[in-house]
């Protein structure tokens, strides 16, 4: 895994993404002490508006983001977001009413939805290796998790030195050093499709991501684990502080225990992909997620909740299974496009799997207060089985990337046609498929 460190390029990426990801994890703790100076009790709704402009950000704007920088140097785009960012975090501190919450947020969401797809598509082109490449996958896993852990704790040595509002200084100077950090490289130069009209940039992506049946699969999981972990992250505090009645540190440690399982995923991952192909590996890891959640909420409904000890060991497992299926992603994403396609397809992913949790977070939430935890579980665990049936429909198993396929939209002559027979009136060829201007439809035999 550590090879990938090799390349100096990933390595100070790499090493951008962590300050950043700690400058978020700093905003997410200052915004919430922010949102109580506020509103007082009310401050969950003023959060829960806020997290709800985030994933409407997320959603609605990275296929628009991606299309319009398309014919931009990447590189600038990344700083341009992260410095964008830095100055959003740095008028937090000045806000006097919640309306001014939600401006900034949406301003930085919309940021990051122009950063992370820029990011993660700029990263196959830095490591071209699979091998290396998976390393980074799992890397870029670890360091969520790690944030998970560290950023609580930073904030905590924080908040015994400086007041609250010190928080954002830590945020804003997280996204100045990541733009730092990406002024010091030189990534390869982006193949986009700038000669396209910015409607077709504009849904290229999403035409690609549908088109495409490992894609479709992956969308159906994207849903499964979102069902899973919505579960994890919007009801871990009513499990640690009221069901098992234990202190505000408990949260931390059924968290902690969650993230711990997908850091031990994401280590052995790497190793596990250099010997099996990324569906059954997807599949399997999207069946143990599902059956974890479900069959311990039948479990807690026929026989009561487990000793504590028994419960972090799930949520451990979960998110094991949870990285089983979020961590090879890129792969897929990565061989279903030509270069020049990979940024709008990877803005794709993240809308639509972003998509998933915005139905997922309120779902997980008004289920809980309505029918209770155990229920919820057991309901959010069958609807995450469901995506796993229609990932195995929608997504067949190919042994082989290289497809036989026909042409009859291509006049005689065309360069793609340079190996191609002709067969029954139309041109036959095989080669590695992808969806692209030539490729429109997945073949259906061959």
């Amino acid at each position: 895994m550590l090879r990938a460190f090799s390349n100096l390029v990933y390595r100070r990426l790499f090493v951008a993404q962590i300050v950043a990801l700690l400058g978020t994890g700093l905003l997410t703790i200052a915004l919430g002490l922010t949102a109580y100076d506020l509103a007082g009790d009310k401050a969950g709704q003023v959060l829960g508006l806020a997290l709800t402009i985030k994933m409407v950000a997320y959603v609605g704007l990275s296929p628009v983001a991606a299309a319009l920088v398309a014919r931009l140097d990447r590189r600038a785009v990344l700083i341009g977001a992260d410095l964008l960012r830095a100055g959003a975090a740095l008028c937090l501190p000045f806000i006097d009413a919640a309306w001014q919450i939600y401006a900034l947020i949406f301003v930085l969401q919309a940021a990051s939805a122009t950063f992370t797809p820029t990011f993660q598509a700029a990263i196959p082109d830095v490591l071209p290796d699979e091998a290396d490449y998976t390393a980074a996958l799992s890397l870029s896993r670890l360091a969520y998790d790690l944030e998970n852990i560290v950023s609580p704790v930073l904030a905590g040595l924080l908040l015994s030195l400086v007041a609250p509002s010190w928080l954002f200084a830590g945020t804003t100077l997280g996204f100045v050093l990541s733009a730092a950090l990406v002024q010091s490289i030189h990534l390869p130069a982006a193949t986009a499709r700038t000669d396209q009209p910015f409607r077709k940039r504009l849904t290229s992506g999403a035409r690609i991501y549908l088109a495409t049946p490992r894609l479709r699969g992956l969308l159906a999981l994207n849903a499964t684990y979102a069902a899973v972990g919505s579960v994890v992250i919007v009801l871990s505090v009513v499990l640690a502080r009221s069901t098992y009645g234990g202190a505000e540190r408990d949260l931390a440690v059924i968290l902690g225990a969650h993230g711990a399982g997908s850091m031990a995923a994401a280590l052995i991952l790497p190793r596990l992909l250099g010997r099996l192909h990324d569906r059954p590996v997807m599949l399997f890891s999207a069946a143990a997620a599902a059956l974890l959640m479900g069959l311990t909420g039948l479990y807690v409904l026929l026989a009561g909740w487990p000793p504590w000890g028994v419960l972090l060991a799930v949520w451990a497992l979960t998110g094991a299974a949870i990285a089983g299926v979020q961590t090879p992603s890129g792969r897929l994403l990565r061989r279903s496009a030509h270069a020049a396609d990979r940024p709008a397809v990877f803005a794709a992913q993240f809308a639509l799997s972003h998509a998933c949790w915005l139905v997922a977070y309120p779902a997980a939430g008004l289920l809980g207060s309505s029918i209770g935890v155990s229920a919820t579980m057991l309901t959010m665990g069958l609807l995450a089985g469901s995506g796993l049936v229609l990932a195995r429909a929608v997504w067949p198993t190919a042994p082989t990337p290289e497809l036989e396929h026909s042409h009859d939209d291509l006049p005689p002559g065309h360069p793609h046609l340079h190996d191609a027979e002709r067969r029954g009136g139309v041109w036959v060829h095989r080669h590695t498929f992808v969806i692209d201007d030539e490729h429109r439809v997945w073949p259906t035999a061959g």
